[in-house]
């Protein structure tokens, strides 16, 4: 009895023995990195690099050593494997770089200014470069906020929403649904098309001339920034709608219209909450894309100090002109510290203001995405 276990013991540890020879064990990989490390400071202490230089030598050295190291263990084959896995995620540590490179630079030099007493609930108006003078050189407090920027950035992305939501969708829908490729849905794609790569200035010269003719010459009001930005936003929540009603599975409208349901309640019943995920995605990226545009908010909105919530009378403060009329004339330009501290909390503003957006676009995809069932 004794002699048969030590037998199956024996054969399950051959068969294991089997199973990991000719594997790299898990801690090479992190041997071969140290390794490289250790190898790309000392480079860099010999030849007084920077950081970057320091991580390019690390990364092919790993790449090369850790590829000869698996071709001596596990052969050719896993080795190239590993090579091109290696390259993969280098890759993507490299595209990864300046994002984080961005929310790092934003963080450190924006969070002074967002942290300030009064930065979002004052505004710039009566403050002046006196003000500025003293806060440098006597520590006094940076006064002025960007409140009356905030209000305005709000007001104006969300008439844009609501100018450009309704028409993208609909539009989307006439193509996906109802033009089956005839000549009115081909001219639609084609001017879609056209007007995605309309430069923003372009979209902003359109709006203050045509409130000119409306309106009158000079007219800067925050609708009218909102209608430049919907020329921006309208084709970019067309082809994302599109798109996301394409992926809708045929056999979804063929069991409703087998129901007898009408193919305009086929479509707000079936089509649209299966898609409603990718709708949301879409137009938050939309959004996004318009929310920080500067040109033609300055063009159609203009500046201001004080606060207006009033996007059909006078002009408009919105966070991109302000951020860029800060860096470009502060109210000091012998004391440039509190404006430059004032346009980077804007910019980690905006920032936040975007995450913001993405959070709620997927609160509002899963509250609207069809319930799972049996």
């Amino acid at each position: 009895m004794s002699h048969s276990i030590d037998q199956r013991t024996a054969a399950l540890q051959s068969r294991r023995g089997s199973l990991t020879r000719g594997r790299l064990a898990s801690w090479i990989p992190w041997a071969v990195a140290a390794g490289a490390i250790a190898v790309a400071f000392a480079a860099k202490a010999l030849l007084g690099a920077g950081l970057f230089f320091t991580g390019v030598v690390a990364g092919v050295l790993f790449i090369g050593a850790l590829y000869f190291v698996a071709r001596g263990v596990e052969g050719h084959r896993k080795a190239t494997d590993r090579f091109f896995r290696s390259i993969m995620w280098g890759a993507f540590i490299v595209a990864l770089l300046p994002l984080v490179s961005v929310l790092w630079t934003v963080l450190q030099n924006g969070l002074p200014g967002l942290l300030e007493p009064g930065f979002l609930s004052s505004s710039m108006n009566g403050v002046s470069g006196v003000a500025d003078k003293k806060a440098v050189e006597n520590g006094a407090p940076v006064l002025g906020g960007a409140y009356h920027a905030l209000v305005g950035t709000v007001l104006i992305t969300l008439w844009t929403t609501l100018i450009s939501v309704p028409i993208g969708l609909l539009t989307a829908i006439y193509l996906v649904e109802y033009g089956q490729g005839n000549k009115l849905s081909r001219g639609i794609t084609f001017f879609v098309d056209v007007m995605t790569g309309i430069p923003s200035i372009v979209a902003g010269l359109f709006a203050a001339a045509l409130f000119a003719a409306i309106v009158g010459p000079g007219t800067r009001m925050g609708i009218v920034a909102a209608v430049a930005l919907s020329v921006l936003m309208i084709p970019v929540v067309v082809r994302s709608t599109e798109e996301m009603l394409r992926v809708v599975p045929n056999e979804l409208r063929e069991a409703s219209y087998a129901l007898g349901v009408r193919k305009w309640r086929t479509i707000m019943k079936v089509v649209i909450p299966t898609a409603i995920s990718g709708i949301a995605s879409g137009v938050t990226l939309a959004i996004a894309r318009v929310i920080g545009e500067t040109a033609p908010i300055l063009v159609t909105a203009g500046m201001t100090s004080r606060i207006n919530a009033n996007v059909f009378n006078d002009w408009m403060a919105s966070l991109p002109v302000y951020i860029y009329q800060f860096i470009q004339n502060p109210l000091n330009p012998s004391y440039a510290e509190p404006s430059t501290q004032r346009a980077w909390g804007a910019a980690l503003l905006l920032i936040l203001l975007v995450m913001l957006l993405n959070l709620l676009s997927r609160a509002i995809a899963t509250f609207f995405a069809p319930k799972g069932g049996r």
